[in-house]
């Protein structure tokens, strides 16, 4: 048996004996219903973690995570939309406080939109998907700064503003951001440091997270 099945079977293990009767009262609160407050977007990146990054306990977040955080425009799909159909579930059924989109440093999909996707000619689902976020290749060649760390940080942190933009497109957001009901949060993590650094919608960038 592979190492990594091993220890995925030994993880499962570990977790009923130790993790879930720790919160075994909470699980049995949970078993008929949920209510999260939250919904996070956030990318399927293994080193992104929702629950670990924001301490919350299970039943807190409802959880959607893609390529690169992204978020279709709205749009009522004729093919496969798992992505909307999740924010359409969140925002009208679970009635979430607070939706955040949250973004990564070292984020394969961002180094992509800098790239160019011609890379991703053999492999079109990944390629179709990330174009979604094409309109941030304007913005890049507006930058007079052409280091590759800065670019990197930037084409991130302008995804993140992509996919607020685009849930303001779904109209039931739209209102009940607009009556303040609903929160859109806009995040930044650094991997290698652990910071958050959040979008101020006023000013118009981010800034590191602060209470």
């Amino acid at each position: 048996m592979p190492k990594s099945i091993d220890n995925l079977l030994k993880g499962t293990l570990k977790f009923r004996e130790e993790d879930f009767n720790n919160l075994k009262h909470l699980y049995e609160k949970l078993k008929d219903k949920q209510s999260p407050h939250t919904l996070f977007i956030g990318c399927s990146d293994s080193r992104v973690i929702p629950n670990l990054i924001t301490k919350t306990l299970p039943g807190e977040l409802f959880i959607v995570r893609n390529i690169a955080n992204i978020v279709p425009p709205y749009r009522i799909a004729k093919d496969y939309a798992g992505t909307t159909a999740a924010i359409e579930y969140a925002v009208n059924v679970l009635k979430v406080e607070n939706i955040v989109v949250c973004g990564h440093s070292n984020c394969g999909g961002c180094k992509t939109l800098l790239q160019g996707f011609q890379q991703f000619n053999d492999l079109p689902n990944i390629r179709e998907w990330l174009k979604i976020s094409a309109c941030i290749i304007d913005e890049i060649k507006k930058i007079e700064v052409h280091h590759e760390e800065y670019l990197q940080l930037f084409v991130e942190q302008m995804n993140i503003v992509c996919q607020l933009e685009n849930l303001l497109t779904y109209p039931y957001i739209r209102e009940r951001y607009k009556e303040k009901k609903l929160n859109l949060l806009g995040w930044h993590y650094i991997i290698s440091t652990g910071e958050i650094y959040a979008y101020n919608f006023e000013k118009q960038k981010f800034e590191p997270l602060n209470f």
